[in-house]
């Protein structure tokens, strides 16, 4: 029996996946958790085979919570079930640890389809998504961000206070305006607006729709 995490802030969406993967028989889901913060203690409680996230949650984002199981835990086994499913997302995910990354417009069966394709210990996106996001590197101009920049990045985009992120990704509030600072001058931009401009304009934030 493959044993089973899942964060998502959506307790509709959680409770509609879960029947999804437990009807497909093998599988039981042992721990819910709506943000990073609670998934990480449930992991560390529960130590499931498998903790399939959602990425864009209150506080810490998915990305940030798989990078974080994956330096505890290194066993650690996770996928990817978002709605956000741009290219520099898809990339990022797997570049953070994920072994896969599952579009919410897919048909039902590729969830089912991407658990299996993990425990197998094969990566997985779903139809849809380029395969090429296996080996491509993110595009510019978030070549240059690395991983905790580019999750800073995505956090004042979308509105988050500084002291708000400092919080989110245990860092210190100097730390955060000096990252701040160094994220701007290598997007080229100037003002927290113009980030979120970015931001949008290649899917990494609220937009998109299915």
């Amino acid at each position: 029996m493959i044993r089973l995490l899942l964060v998502d802030d959506h307790p509709v969406v959680r409770a509609g996946y879960r029947h999804l993967l437990e009807q497909a028989g093998d599988m039981r889901v042992v721990a819910q958790a709506a943000d990073a913060e609670a998934g990480l203690a449930l992991y560390a409680g529960h130590a499931p085979d498998l903790t399939i996230t959602d990425l864009s949650m209150p506080g810490s984002s998915g990305l940030e919570l798989i990078r974080r199981l994956c330096a505890r835990f290194p066993h650690a086994r996770t996928l990817v079930f978002s709605m956000h499913d741009s290219d520099v997302l898809v990339r990022r995910a797997l570049e953070a640890g994920a072994l896969g990354f599952v579009s919410k417009c897919s048909a039902p069966e590729s969830l089912i389809e991407a658990v299996h394709a993990a425990m197998s210990g094969r990566r997985f996106l779903s139809p849809g998504l380029s395969p090429d996001l296996l080996r491509r590197a993110a595009p510019p101009p978030f070549r240059s961000l690395t991983e905790r920049e580019f999750e800073l990045f995505r956090l004042l985009s979308r509105g988050e206070s500084p002291a708000d992120c400092a919080r989110s990704l245990h860092l210190s509030r100097k730390t955060v305006s000096n990252l701040q600072s160094l994220i701007k001058e290598k997007l080229g931009t100037c003002t927290t607006a113009g980030m979120a401009h970015l931001a949008l304009r290649h899917g990494l934030i609220q937009g998109e729709a299915c």
